[in-house]
């Protein structure tokens, strides 16, 4: 079965370096602003395509939209986000789903062709063995024969079936690697290889309903990371954040799992943690891990070792939802940033009392 041609991704359509990217966020806000369009990703996603200019045909229904409506019709903005922003990967969910489906339907062909098969055999077998019953039945050598030529054609369907099923096994896991990359792009940032913020928010939903005991939540920001961009650029600051993502990936304890929340701030949700002190502890690791991160700008050579970030913690409660649990942590991330930044709130002492 023919593979068709891969569509490119929602991603390949923003190839913009972050810069860039800021750039035209800039000039898609100011947009969103005049005409009060709520700030929403799929609004966001269509207004940078619209600054983009990749898009013209998207271009010109958003200006009709804006011109003929007060406000911008909700249901509008899914429909054109769907034909114009995830168009290509409902259109590769649709191939492969096709792809299933033949390849089903080319076994099952299989299968049947086998069955008649394996029924003609038997025929000839019981013809054989009446046959072989009766040895002055002048009619024997030509049942020898239809028996030897049924056994050979039984043969060669059975080869062939087992050379198709192989050939499936072999479709099937290219399509399984296609929706494993397909997954992987969705819930992976694409610049720190950990999960993204949408992937977080499922995760950590997951984890409250199955069991909130053991759960803890760790914040963490970038000191200063908006100062950092501008002084050294962004192309810099990208390089920071995925030190962050690998250190991250290293040190994670069992059955842990990170985040990028957004910018330069993280999330790690931490299972089998039943005080603050263990998260404390693993916050504080992480914490002396960023700030011995040494970074050299390439243009001048200098070393830059002044990278260092602020955490907050909360463990689960009974009745938490994703949103308590990101307060309660974003509450002692606040504290860590006006105690002097470069810190762990609460603190070892209070966390200590948590035990």
């Amino acid at each position: 079965m023919s593979q068709a041609p891969k569509a490119p991704s929602v991603l390949d359509q923003y190839p913009e370096e972050s810069r860039e990217s800021a750039d035209l966020l800039k000039q898609a806000v100011p947009l969103m602003m005049r005409h009060q369009i709520a700030p929403n990703p799929v609004h966001y996603a269509l207004w940078y395509t619209y600054s983009q200019g990749s898009n013209p045909d998207l271009n010109r229904r958003l200006d009709k939209i804006v011109g003929d409506f007060d406000v911008f019709p909700p249901e509008t903005a899914l429909k054109l986000f769907r034909e114009h922003i995830i168009c290509n990967e409902l259109e590769e969910a649709r191939v492969n789903q096709q792809q299933v489906i033949e390849l089903v339907d080319d076994i099952e062909g299989d299968v049947a062709r086998s069955v008649e098969g394996s029924t003609a055999y038997n025929e000839s077998l019981i013809f054989g063995l009446q046959a072989l019953r009766d040895p002055q039945d002048e009619n024997l050598p030509n049942v020898l024969t239809e028996l030897h030529e049924s056994t050979q054609q039984m043969q060669a369907q059975q080869e062939k079936f087992l050379y198709r099923l192989r050939t499936a096994q072999t479709e099937i896991q290219h399509l399984r690697t296609q929706l494993d990359r397909a997954h992987m792009a969705a819930t992976l940032d694409h610049l720190t290889q950990i999960f993204n913020r949408n992937a977080f928010t499922h995760l950590l939903s997951k984890a409250l309903k199955s069991d909130y005991r053991g759960l803890a939540l760790v914040m963490m920001d970038i000191d200063h990371f908006k100062n950092f961009n501008d002084q050294y650029g962004h192309p810099l600051g990208d390089r920071v954040l995925q030190h962050v993502g690998q250190l991250l990936r290293d040190l994670l304890p069992p059955r842990a799992m990170a985040a990028r929340y957004g910018g330069e701030e993280f999330c790690v949700i931490m299972r089998d943690c039943h005080d603050l002190q263990t998260a404390h502890a693993f916050a504080e690791r992480l914490r002396l891990k960023i700030q011995a991160l040494r970074v050299k700008v390439r243009s001048t050579d200098k070393v830059i070792d002044s990278i260092t970030a602020s955490f907050g913690l909360a463990l689960a409660q009974a009745g938490d939802d994703p949103e308590g649990l990101i307060t309660r942590a974003d509450d002692q991330l606040y504290k860590a940033k006006h105690s002097g930044r470069n810190q762990v709130h609460p603190p070892a002492s209070s966390a200590a009392l948590s035990a």
